[in-house]
């Protein structure tokens, strides 16, 4: 039991300088922040002061090629989902009974018209 005690100890120990502690606890640098990074958030929207009364946000160079691509990704999957061919087992089963029940009252009518004369 010592020998696990000591062991855990020591694993501690070791493990103990790369935890990160949540809040910046300690006043020297992590392995998570490098000098000029902020200890604590601001508490705003991915950190970002929002812009002066009266002006928009401006956009970055990567959200109008994103938009469209997800606006356009959703219409493509829309439609070619919706006019895929229904290839299920139950719809082919279904379609074959539909099939044999024709051949039956065709053969039956047949049968029943031959039958009269």
């Amino acid at each position: 039991m010592a020998t696990f005690t000591s062991a855990s100890a020591m694993l501690r120990r070791r493990l103990l300088p790369s935890l990160r502690t949540r809040g910046g606890g300690s006043s020297s640098h992590s392995r998570w922040t490098s000098p000029g990074h902020e200890e604590r958030p601001k508490g705003l929207f991915m950190n970002r002061t929002p812009p002066p009364p009266g002006e928009s946000r401006k956009w970055e160079d990567w959200e109008l090629p994103c938009y469209i691509t997800s606006f356009l990704t959703i219409v493509i999957l829309g439609v070619g989902l919706s006019a895929k061919p229904d290839l299920t087992i139950e719809t082919w089963a279904h379609d074959k009974a539909l099939e044999r029940l024709k051949l039956e009252t065709i053969n039956l009518h047949s049968n029943n018209a031959s039958d009269s004369e």
